[in-house]
């Protein structure tokens, strides 16, 4: 591979998945210090957020992804206040997991991996990276990856949630975020890496057929 980076470096694994962690420890603290309060854990996790999302502003990240982070928190906590189930904080978690494992099967078999989609914006190439076939075949085995991460998620969540253990949902939440990513982002680099032919420029390099054939002919 001809440049330095792993995939976590291009998509900022360990932040995201830190961001995703501190509101749910927030929202257990809360309700299990405040006697099975849900508005004590939904005011503690906002309080996390906000917390979080200052700290994001004032090193100068994007104010639409840190409002979107926020945002998102405040829904959970607002299911979770509406139904008067404290295990429906992670209800919003759980969907997006299922919705996100059927999206990204999708993506593969329709030959549009969404891990080429976003590596490809993450470097600015729009659409180059799909006229490499290499490129394409080693970002839809490596979005398997991605697939599975979302399927575990799903499989320890569920049961959980039906049993309503609030305390265990919060510490698998923790557990399969962080980690997760970080063994998610590092299996899809190696499988990407694996499945690029030898001598292949790397993913910021996408090596079209016709230029290829091109450089050939005047070589």
């Amino acid at each position: 591979m001809a440049q330095p980076e792993s995939l976590a470096e291009l998509l900022n694994g360990r932040r995201a998945a830190v961001d995703a962690s501190l509101p749910p420890i927030g929202f257990v603290a809360g309700y299990l210090i405040g006697d099975s309060s849900i508005w004590a854990g939904v005011g503690a996790a906002v309080a996390f957020a906000l917390a979080l999302s200052v700290w994001r502003m004032r090193r100068g990240d994007k104010p639409r992804a840190v409002v979107i982070g926020l945002l998102g928190v405040c829904v959970a906590g607002l299911i979770a206040l509406g139904t008067g189930r404290a295990e429906n904080f992670f209800l919003l978690q759980l969907l997006s997991n299922a919705a996100s494992a059927l999206l990204w099967i999708v993506s593969i078999v329709v030959r549009w991996p969404l891990l080429g989609i976003v590596v490809g914006t993450v470097l600015k190439q729009r659409t180059r990276w799909r006229r490499d076939p290499a490129l394409v075949k080693a970002y839809s085995r490596g979005s398997w990856v991605w697939v599975g991460q979302y399927v575990v998620r799903v499989a320890v969540f569920v049961p959980l949630y039906e049993a309503g253990r609030v305390a265990e949902l919060g510490i698998a939440r923790v557990l399969l975020s962080w980690p997760l990513v970080a063994a998610c982002l590092a299996v899809s680099w190696w499988v990407i890496r694996r499945n690029l032919p030898e001598g292949h420029p790397g993913l910021r390099h996408p090596r079209i057929p016709d230029q290829a054939t091109a450089v050939r002919a005047t070589a």
